[in-house]
């Protein structure tokens, strides 16, 4: 049997063992993994069976993880920020990072068989795709986090306004913050989460100076932060908090638009290397070739 024959059956091996462990794993101790998270936390995503059975093989194979039971694991906080708040999280992410390195690691060896036909650079292939496979759901986690970040921003503005509207409307701030997320469900959810929790903290909570500090914390969004701010000043020096935000909206809504307007002033700069170095010379090419190619000729039968 050939090289990469016996590599594919390893990988295929490797891979059926993790599955299988992981849904040995599953079967034997659904009940004990349920007891160890609190009623009240042991919220999972809604999702169909397919994608479920994917779930509990990547939690299975990151349960086996010692970080990824520990509170104050640095991937909790930015699962967090990515919107990924359930309590196996982390050990979703341990299990995809597993796979994605495995994976990565068997495809990349594979190729520099087939392609390479050097076994002698099966390690090093190997080890630049597990490597790769490794940094690869960091890299999709940071994306997550900048684009939810990006929808926070962007619903900010309606959000604000559906505040201004409750609050002058006679209402107290934990009704308008529930009517507010409500509103904004179906359009913008991320902010809509946000606004629900803040309400819960609101009720819950003794301080609610310290709800206003988490809903800050909990997205770690500049302008959410300044939102923040805003409620605990007007909370501690008793301002009228409809007038602020209508204050803070309209101040929002400019930073935006100026945002906008400086954006579109860079495209022009930004349009100059596109334009040189492939638009000109495709226009160079279909203007001065018909006329080269012409002085070429009358030049050969003048030399003839």
């Amino acid at each position: 049997m050939s090289g990469p024959w016996i590599l594919f059956l390893f990988f295929a091996f490797v891979m059926g063992a993790v599955t299988v462990a992981g849904y040995v794993l599953l079967i034997r101790a659904p009940q004990q993994r349920a007891s160890d998270v609190p009623a009240m936390l042991s919220n999972e995503p809604a999702l169909p069976p397919a994608r479920a059975a994917f779930l509990d093989i990547f939690r299975s194979i990151g349960d086996s993880f010692p970080n990824a039971k520990k509170e104050h694991n640095p991937y909790r906080r930015r699962l967090s920020l990515a919107g990924y708040r359930w309590p196996s999280a982390v050990s979703v992410f341990y299990g995809i990072k597993c796979a994605t390195t495995l994976f990565m690691a068997g495809a990349a060896g594979v190729s520099a068989l087939v392609f390479g036909g050097n076994p002698s650079g099966l390690p090093m292939a190997m080890l630049c795709g597990a490597g790769v496979g490794f940094l690869l759901p960091d890299r999709i986690l940071s994306s997550r986090i900048r684009a939810r970040a990006q929808r926070l921003r962007r619903a900010l503005p309606p959000a604000l306004d559906l505040l201004v509207l409750g609050l002058e409307a006679g209402q107290s701030l934990d009704s308008t913050a529930a009517d507010a997320s409500r509103g904004l469900k179906s359009v913008h959810p991320d902010l809509s989460g946000e606004l629900a929790q803040l309400y819960l903290e609101l009720r819950a909570s003794n301080s609610r100076v310290e709800a206003f500090r988490n809903l800050a914390e909990r997205t770690n969004e500049p302008e959410i932060r300044k939102l923040s701010h805003l409620l605990i000043d007007s909370d501690r020096f008793g301002v009228s908090l409809g007038p602020a935000l209508r204050t803070h909206n309209r101040y929002l809504r400019t930073r935006f638009r100026q945002q906008a307007q400086e954006s579109a002033r860079k495209v022009g700069v930004k349009l100059i290397f596109p334009v040189f170095f492939l638009i000109f010379p495709s226009v160079l090419l279909v203007t001065l070739g018909p006329a080269s190619i012409m002085m070429l000729k009358q030049l050969q039968n003048l030399m003839q």
